[in-house]
Order: C-alpha cells, then structure tokens, then sequence
C-alpha cells in the first residue's frame, strides 16, 4: 500500500510539471510579457504592443531549417495581416556565437517584420517554447488564444484561420 501511495504521488508531481510546461496549456491564460532588443538595438516590449490588435510572436533560430521555412510563410501572413492590425515579433533564439547572423539573414530576406533577440532564451522559457519553430498568437486583450510547436507545410492555414477569426 505505502509504494501505491508514493507511485501515485510521483505520477501526480510528473503530470503536473509535464501540464505546466505544455505550451497549450499556455492557451486562455495572459501572455507572459518581455522585453527584448530589436536587430538595431531598440528595447521592445510585449505590453506596449498589447490593445491595437493581435500579436503574434514566433520563436525561431537561423540554425533552424523548419524555422527558415516557416520565416517565408510568416512574411506572407505579416503582408496580409498587419494592415488589419496584426503585430509580429520573430524573436530568435540564436545564442551569442550565432546572434551575430541574425540581421544580415534578416536583411538579405528582407523581411518587413519586427525581430528580436532572445540570446539567453529568457522570453522563450516564459512561453515553454521548448523546441522551435514555436508559435504564440494573443489577441488583443493580451490572452493566448493559439499556440504551435514546430512546422510542417499547411501549419499557416490554422494560423490564417485564427487571424480571421480575430481580426474584421
């Protein structure tokens, strides 16, 4: 009875550090803020975008195919969305030794939207974005309504849907 009993309360401890790290448990709850350095040096932050429209940020690294394939599709989502109202923020999870390719990757695909640098990862762990390409929409009430865990052609036509669904 007394290994039932300490079984059950380890299941019990590991189901709740495992739903407490589940991004889609993030879904519902207010968006963790943060604030990051833009690829030109500037201070940005979650809360002050929060209240104009949906926000969504993207976790990604340059080292990343997948990321770098989902990169192209969230350029098209951001034309189509950011006049409605939507906000982006591709934050990149590049450390030190590869932060340093970051803006001229930026720059060569001439990406129009903004992006963030999240050296440390201390953003990225707000959101238990454990593996990347990760996906975080928040509507502008500041409450995560959508959250996404790598990529594979077709992910962005949930993410259009969502966008529709939140924005006239």
């Amino acid at each position: 009875m007394k290994h039932l009993v300490i079984a059950c309360m380890v299941l019990f401890a590991t189901a709740t550090i495992i739903f407490a790290q589940d991004p889609a448990a993030l879904t519902g709850r207010k968006a963790p803020d943060f604030k990051l350095e833009d690829i030109d040096g500037n201070i940005v932050g979650l809360k002050s975008s929060l209240g104009k429209g949906p926000v969504l940020i993207s976790f990604w690294a340059t080292w990343c195919k997948p990321c770098m394939e989902e990169m192209v599709e969230i350029q098209k989502i951001y034309d189509e969305f950011n006049p409605k109202g939507l906000t982006l923020f591709a934050v990149s999870t590049d450390n030190e030794k590869s932060a340093a390719k970051v803006k001229p990757l930026v720059k060569s695909k001439k990406y129009t939207f903004t992006v963030l640098l999240d050296p440390n990862s201390d953003a990225a762990r707000k959101y238990y974005a454990q593996a990347i390409p990760f996906t975080a929409l928040i509507d502008k009430n500041g409450t995560i309504v959508y959250t996404h865990m790598g990529y594979k052609k077709g992910d962005e036509i949930t993410l259009r849907k969502k966008l529709n669904a939140l924005l006239p």
